[in-house]
């Protein structure tokens, strides 16, 4: 009978001299231990250690101004401000948090396909849908969220967030683009993506996955108040809800890229033209 391609074959045997070509040594299989481990270290560095920060820095804020006899929504935060008087090395300043947060996206892509996902099949595939879908999420988010941070700034549970406390430079607003489109990258593709992904790979159900998520992205933004925490949390769950359902990764990006754009840049253009705006 011929072979046929399904057939089992013999061994080759091994060539010999300078032609030989060196064993592939295969990696061993990934255990629950293993996962958990790369799960720990990979937040401790990224947005994990982040929320600790947060959770302390409310904690402070709080306690200060209670000393004071002020209330939270008395407090004011910058999220993007001015690292030195010289334009250029501020520039170069600012470029570096960017390159940081697409590094951490671009790291645990590259750890979920090392373990063996098809990156296509849990998110990463672009379709032209994607900015449709992504600009209708940016509307169901924003629009509520704004209406929510407001009413935590009058009921004293959040801080005054200005968005950007950059001076006028002429690379205040391409920075202030590149630090949405790169906190987008990196919250969307690790929190949502991977974390979800490795914490099913873990053993959790799809639910757990997505309050963990959701938890996480709720953590690293109390550095802004309860408020939001809080109003994070629900885009955590809405955005992860999304996911599950879809398992695409770009219109959550898209989403939350608009979202800061419109946030950050709106805000720098009309705090030079509206001298009532904070900041």
């Amino acid at each position: 009978m011929a072979d046929d391609d399904t057939s089992p074959r013999a061994a080759d045997p091994p060539a010999s001299g300078s032609d030989a070509a060196p064993a592939v040594r295969q990696p061993p299989p990934e255990t629950r231990r293993s996962i958990g481990i790369e799960i720990v270290i990979v937040l401790l560095f990224t947005f994990g250690l982040s929320g600790l920060s947060s959770i302390l820095g409310l904690l402070r804020t709080w306690l200060e101004a209670r000393a004071r006899g002020e209330s939270l929504g008395q407090q004011a935060v910058a999220l993007s401000t001015n690292q030195s008087a010289i334009s250029l090395i501020d520039f170069a300043l600012q470029l570096l948090p960017i390159i940081r947060l697409c590094a951490w996206a671009a790291l645990v892509t590259y750890l979920l396909w090392r373990a063996g996902h098809h990156l296509n099949r849990i998110g990463f595939r672009w379709r032209r849908t994607d900015i449709l879908h992504g600009l209708g999420l940016a509307a169901l988010i924003g629009l509520p969220g704004l209406a929510f941070y407001l009413v935590a700034v009058a009921a004293g549970f959040n801080l005054t967030v200005l968005p950007t406390a950059l001076d006028a430079d002429w690379w205040r607003v391409p920075v202030l683009i590149g630090q949405s489109i790169a906190n987008a990258l990196a919250e969307e593709i690790l929190v949502v993506a991977y974390l979800m992904t490795r914490l099913n790979d873990l053993g959790w159900s799809n639910r757990r996955a997505l309050v963990s998520s959701a938890l996480l992205r709720g953590s690293y933004h109390l550095y802004q108040g309860l408020g939001g925490g809080v109003g994070n949390l629900v885009m955590g769950l809405v955005f992860g809800a999304y996911w599950l359902r879809y398992r695409r990764v770009w219109p959550l990006v898209i989403a939350h890229a608009a979202i800061d754009i419109v946030a950050f840049v709106g805000y720098a253009l009309l705090r030079d033209r509206l001298t009532w705006l904070p900041g």
